[in-house]
């Protein structure tokens, strides 16, 4: 994407992940410092803007895996690296926000979730192989059956009246997704280096 644009998103998505979709207008960007004619140069409206900003957050997670060589990594270690870049870059996504853009743009919506878990699952598939392969993770699992149990998992984890966004920060969520799903998963000997591991990663970024 263009650099000018990708400013634009970051500051639009900003605001609206605080504020909301409602009311919300190409006028209403020069609030935070951003031309309608600039934007304009872009896309054409509102309903374009937001596939524009869910296209930007689909290729910054699949960053994630272009940016960290998992090639020969620790299956559980690469859930704990993956596990930690959303909390990083994701930290103010919450299900609020998520029915919002879902209600109002519907198929966009339906589309971006769509390409989301297409990528997902496949990542998945290979994780869970590659535990398996390690011993990380029991050998008679389907990969293709826990993969969609996982995706099942990250749907719930976005459903507000499951977990009501002023409760529940969507951190905390998927971390403890991840804690129930390796624990599902894990062999005693996998579950007891997840354990280490999570330990050892407590005590690293206490007080951040």
């Amino acid at each position: 994407m263009d650099k000018e644009f990708v400013q634009i998103i970051e500051k639009v998505r900003a605001y609206l992940y605080k504020n909301g979709i409602d009311g919300f207008s190409f006028e209403k960007m020069k609030d935070f410092g951003v031309s309608p004619s600039d934007v304009s140069k872009f896309v054409n409206s509102v309903e374009e803007l937001v596939e524009k900003i869910l296209e930007y957050e689909r290729k910054s997670f699949e960053s994630i895996f272009l940016q960290y060589n998992f090639e020969g990594q620790n299956a559980i270690d690469i859930l704990f690296i993956v596990s930690q870049e959303i909390n990083d870059r994701f930290e103010d996504v919450t299900p609020s926000i998520t029915m919002e853009l879902e209600n109002h743009f519907p198929e966009v919506y339906k589309k971006h979730m769509a390409d989301r878990m297409e990528f997902i699952f496949d990542k998945i598939q290979i994780n869970i192989q590659k535990g398996i392969d390690q011993g990380m993770y029991r050998d008679d699992l389907s990969c293709e059956m826990v993969g969609r149990m996982y995706l099942s998992r990250l749907e719930d984890m976005h459903n507000p009246e499951l977990y009501p966004p002023e409760r529940f920060k969507f951190g905390t969520i998927y971390d403890t997704m991840i804690d129930e799903f390796v624990k599902s998963i894990g062999t005693e000997g996998g579950i007891s280096y997840y354990r280490q591991r999570k330990q050892l990663l407590g005590v690293l970024s206490f007080g951040r």
